[in-house]
């Protein structure tokens, strides 16, 4: 009997070691976003409205050709962000493509009923993840990256990808996290803030001055 609950929880023991090890390396080193002589497969994480367009200028000033290809995930009930992302590649390679899964948290949703709809958007997002394999995934705030960078995380936490997460906070989250930001800045390879006061709040954050 004894053998058996060995058995069963030794797995279970060795992947909750394997996620500190993740998490302490992750609070502990300086990430940084090399892979020399090749491209990252990059996903990035829509919101809508002012996360949309914050994340889009950010993009602008960086070099497409070395994050590509480019996957661009929204929530279902995002109308506008499909439009304003065909806008920014129509002239670019066509190394891009666009998909939506369930939002994890519509605005005044409770956090009771938001814990269901999130688990239901992180089971949609399982399949989207597993076949991007994405090497590094950008997000600046919205409740739709929560699923995504969660199952990025386990799946890198089982081998299965080894992808790194960057979380540039909002520029109007001046004084306090969002949070999203409060969630990934246990798990996120590297947080961005762009107010200087919010290196206080967030003890890992970097500050490069206002990005977007």
């Amino acid at each position: 009997m004894l053998t058996l609950l060995l058995l069963i929880l030794s797995p279970v023991i060795l992947f909750i070691f394997r996620v500190m090890y993740l998490i302490i390396n992750v609070l502990t080193s300086d990430c940084k976003l090399e892979k020399p002589h090749q491209h990252l497969r990059t996903l990035l994480c829509i919101g809508s409205g002012g996360h949309t367009t914050e994340l889009l200028r950010l993009l602008k000033s960086m070099n497409l050709k070395m994050y590509q290809p480019r996957l661009y995930v929204a929530a279902e009930s995002d109308v506008s962000s499909e439009v304003k992302i065909h806008t920014l590649e129509k002239d670019g390679a066509k190394e891009y493509k666009f998909c939506k899964i369930p939002r994890s948290r519509s605005v005044n949703q409770s956090y009771v009923s938001s814990i269901f709809s999130t688990l239901h958007a992180t089971l949609s997002t399982i399949p989207i993840v597993y076949n991007f394999k994405p090497d590094v995934i950008f997000c600046n705030g919205p409740g739709t990256c929560i699923p995504i960078c969660i199952v990025a995380f386990l799946l890198r936490c089982v081998f299965v990808l080894d992808c790194r997460i960057v979380f540039v906070e909002s520029i109007c989250r001046v004084r306090t996290l969002s949070l999203t930001g409060k969630i990934l800045q246990c798990f996120a390879d590297i947080i961005i803030v762009q107010w200087p006061q919010l290196k206080d709040v967030c003890y890992r954050g970097k500050y490069f001055g206002r990005l977007t």
